[in-house]
């Protein structure tokens, strides 16, 4: 990853921002500096979009392959927000929507319940061969 978000806490001096951004610039990555708060940027984007995606799927507007190719090849992302998820980790997703709402209590990073359901089967995605696709075993 070239970008990394550094987190400004009410209690980070300026200089320590300055000499943070130094440091990561040092070593070839993009700081964008962000306040302390639930999801920060990337999350407060990334979660609703995931979860959206999971919404019609949960809905039969359609199913995962055809919305991923719809963001793969109409708008040129590298990879779906499914595949996304499945490399991810459902449960990673879900646990971070999950803190969010909590703290926001803002119904778009409520998880979807079949977010829940995928999470208490065990369907984690890549790491356990099963989310929104079958992944082959793993062999040791």
């Amino acid at each position: 990853m070239k970008i990394l978000e550094m987190i400004k806490t009410i209690a980070t001096s300026e200089s320590t921002v300055e000499t943070g951004k130094r440091f990561c610039e040092s070593i070839g990555k993009t700081v964008v500096v962000t306040k302390d708060l639930p999801g920060f940027i990337s999350g407060r984007i990334f979660t609703p979009f995931i979860l959206n995606a999971i919404r019609l799927v949960e809905a039969e507007v359609a199913k995962p392959e055809d919305i991923d190719t719809m963001f793969r090849l109409g708008a040129g992302h590298p990879m779906g927000p499914l595949e996304t998820l499945d490399l991810v980790g459902i449960d990673i997703v879900y646990n971070a929507a999950t803190a969010i709402y909590n703290e926001l209590r803002d119904p778009q990073y409520l998880p979807p319940q079949l977010m829940k359901q995928m999470v208490t089967m065990g369907w984690l995605g890549r790491k356990t061969g099963k989310g929104f696709y079958t992944y082959p075993e793993k062999k040791a």
